[in-house]
């Protein structure tokens, strides 16, 4: 007797493991539509062994490739070799991902919406493997090369909400052959897309406006504190142009230092516009001084809708790495800005959140900081 599809995927869904969900698949033709379903929804592409198998298996059957909703290609190149440099004689050759099956494969998967890629930084110049894609994503986590390939496919991308990109450059090496296409996006390209995260801070500039992004995460490039400035000053004359009033903004910095994140702070409250719905801001030098400190907390005191702000205390001497030491420091910010319910304290890229619930701050290790910013 035949089970309702409610059944079948009840049944599927507390099933404890992958090879016993591929068992069902030969019990019934209701099991087999729920479980391969269930199988081919989200898979990870490791190395040459699994994307093998994986990719013939999605070029040979359109059937099972459209359930792909999510993909993860990830390629390691300190894991595939660290059996490399042995002299035995059954060392392991290093492991390579095959690129071309993995092309195959996402030709067929015109169904993706999520799709991750993190791969080594000898591995990056492999985006061309998107040339054939048709499959609008919602969000791509890409660590590829910023390169004309990357941007054909960006520029076709019409639901794409969340994007990480941890390259870009404005322009194209010299060719004596041809004039390569352009590396800027088209002005209408990506028209969905909120949520920013780029290594760069010109990805920034050059993404953000005319595009509704209400989250941003980016980077200084520059060290040398008048190109800082500058840069800083550009940002966020750029990111102001967002067709959506900015959510959170963490900004960070190969060198923080308190004098140049107060002046970000500062340059950050005088623009009316930026602070109006600001929920999160990060990463921000809190002063060791007393009075520059209730000079800092003055103006997070401008940012009407603030929740959660993340704070760099690696210089602290000493360090208030103590559950009470922190306590203190969130309550004695939360006099100034009740509105602030999470704050994050950063110590040697160590993340502590303190939390305020019901007025009382409490150091919380279950919040997960890398996605706090993306909460707001």
């Amino acid at each position: 007797m035949d089970l309702t599809l409610e059944a079948y995927r009840n049944i599927v869904k507390n099933v404890g493991s992958r090879s016993d969900i591929a068992t069902l698949c030969g019990v019934s033709k209701g099991f087999r539509y729920i479980a391969e379903r269930a199988l081919y929804n989200t898979l990870f592409m490791r190395n040459d062994d699994e994307t093998l198998l994986l990719c013939h298996t999605l070029i040979n059957s359109l059937r099972l490739a459209e359930y792909v909703d999510a993909l993860t290609i990830s390629f390691s190149e300190d894991d595939s070799t660290e059996d490399s440099n042995s002299t035995d004689e059954g060392a392991y050759e290093p492991i390579q991902m095959n690129w071309l099956l993995v092309a195959q494969a996402l030709k067929n998967t015109t169904r993706l919406r999520y799709l991750n890629v993190h791969i080594s930084a000898s591995e990056k110049a492999y985006s061309w493997i998107v040339d054939e894609a048709t499959f609008q994503l919602r969000k791509f986590h890409c660590e590829f090369d910023w390169d004309h390939h990357l941007v054909a496919f960006l520029d076709r991308q019409t639901e794409l909400e969340d994007l990480f990109i941890a390259d870009y450059r404005d322009d194209e090496p010299d060719t004596d052959t041809h004039t390569p296409p352009p590396l800027t996006l088209a002005a209408n390209s990506i028209p969905k897309l909120s949520i920013l995260e780029c290594t760069f801070s010109e990805a920034a500039m050059a993404i953000v406006p005319g595009r509704p992004v209400t989250h941003l995460k980016t980077c200084f490039s520059h060290d040398e504190l008048s190109a800082k400035r500058e840069e800083m000053y550009t940002l966020l004359s750029r990111i102001v142009l967002s067709t959506r009033p900015l959510r959170s903004l963490d900004i960070g910095d190969s060198l923080y230092t308190e004098t140049f994140s107060t002046e970000l702070l500062a340059s950050i409250a005088n623009t009316r516009s930026l602070i109006a719905e600001l929920k999160h801001l990060g990463t921000l030098v809190l002063p060791i001084d007393g009075r520059e400190r209730l000079q800092f907390y003055g103006l997070l005191m401008r940012f009407p809708s603030i929740q959660s702000v993340e704070f760099e205390v690696t210089e602290w001497d000493p360090p208030p790495s103590s559950p009470a030491a922190l306590r203190a420091l969130g309550g004695e910010l939360r006099l100034y800005s009740p509105s602030v319910v999470r704050i994050i304290f950063v110590q040697d890229f160590e993340r502590s959140v303190v939390a305020a619930v019901d007025g009382i701050c409490r150091v919380d290790p279950e919040i997960s900081t890398d996605l706090l910013w993306r909460e707001r």
